[in-house]
């Protein structure tokens, strides 16, 4: 048995040999351990994306015959017509066996055959997912800064006139619907109160709408009233739990002036929650954006969703909407990586 002294000893300590290859084993056993985390996470995701590819399946399929509601009176007179939608979605075959079809038809990247338009489903898509995509980012790029602005303003006058003018005002927007507040701002901006803004989003044919700025400031002000209050509120709340924590007022206590408390030391520790927050938001977006995109008839992925389902397009929805839960699944997969990353205690905690 070694005994304290020989332990002490200078001379009997480990060679650098032996204490290189255990810090190489722990380095790999940390690598191995965020790769297996990651594929754990990429596992649910898949399951997640599986799960929703069901309830879509059998949510369009509950909501009766496709080929009769596509027809309507014409459903006994156009025959021809009604075998050709039968086998276009597959509706001569099993409800296993359409399922896996569409399913394969998913993986492989044929997202089918639009009935209303006749061409196919990804051609007609394309074009909309880019215009929603630019319209969330650019609401997210106002959004951010927007809300940690006003949380940090809230925080920095707690409990004071100008926090409980920011907090009723939160509060009033939190509670009003996306279409509410649209339909107030089109009433402002956009009436012969003040026309000084388009009510509604004109793309020319094979155009964006970018390509008219002022027409996206109506939709991008929406999303980004609808949002913020959630986002301002929560990392309000994260400011003054780190506000009134000890490390912040012994920084204090070393003269260090409020200013630079809130930016280096409040905020810092708050980024975490808000990542965690604004990924909600974000993948509400993609949902939350249909609303949006009707009342304004901006050229996306929502209003491209409301008219097909107007118009009984099954292969259209089902697309659309899969897309929709994809972007949710992976905002919320970009965010919990995130979150480990700027989290020191959440790193050691999955290299351990």
């Amino acid at each position: 048995m070694t005994d304290a002294a020989t332990l002490l000893d200078p001379d009997h300590a480990e060679p650098a040999s032996v204490t290189t290859t255990r810090s190489r084993r722990a380095r790999r056993g940390g690598a191995w351990a965020w790769v297996a985390w990651l594929l754990r996470r990429l596992g649910l995701a898949v399951l997640t994306l599986w799960l929703v590819s069901v309830l879509v399946f059998i949510a369009t399929t509950a909501l009766g015959d496709p080929v009769r509601a596509i027809l309507g009176k014409d459903f006994n007179a156009d025959k021809a017509r009604a075998a050709q939608l039968t086998a276009q979605l597959n509706l001569d075959e099993s409800l296993p066996q359409r399922y896996l079809h569409w399913l394969g038809g998913l993986f492989s990247g044929d997202l089918g055959t639009s009935i209303a338009n006749q061409r196919p489903v990804s051609e007609l898509i394309g074009p909309n997912v880019v215009n929603t995509l630019v319209l969330v980012l650019l609401s997210a790029i106002i959004m951010v800064p927007v809300a940690f602005g006003i949380a940090m303003i809230s925080a920095n006058y707690r409990r004071r006139k100008p926090d409980t003018f920011i907090q009723t005002v939160l509060l009033a927007l939190a509670g009003l619907p996306e279409f509410v507040i649209g339909i107030l701002l089109v009433a402002i901006f956009a009436t012969t109160l003040s026309h000084v803004l388009p009510a509604v989003t004109i793309a020319t044919p094979g155009g964006h709408p970018w390509d008219d700025p002022k027409t996206m400031v109506l939709p991008i002000a929406t999303l980004v009233l609808a949002v913020s209050p959630y986002v301002s509120r929560i990392v309000r709340a994260t400011l003054l739990e780190v506000l009134d924590s000890d490390y912040v007022e012994l920084a204090r206590l070393k003269g260090i002036p409020e200013r630079v408390v809130m930016r280096k030391h409040a905020l810092l520790n708050a980024i975490v929650p808000g990542i965690q927050v604004v990924a909600l938001q974000l993948a509400w977006l993609a949902g939350g954006v249909v609303i949006v995109e009707a009342v304004f008839n901006y050229p996306g992925i929502g209003f491209q969703l409301v008219d097909s389902v107007r118009n009984h397009d099954v292969p259209m929805v089902q697309a659309l909407a899969m897309i929709i839960a994809a972007v949710y699944v992976v905002v919320n997969l970009v965010a919990d990586l995130l979150s480990i990353l700027l989290t020191p205690r959440a790193r050691t905690a999955i290299s351990s």
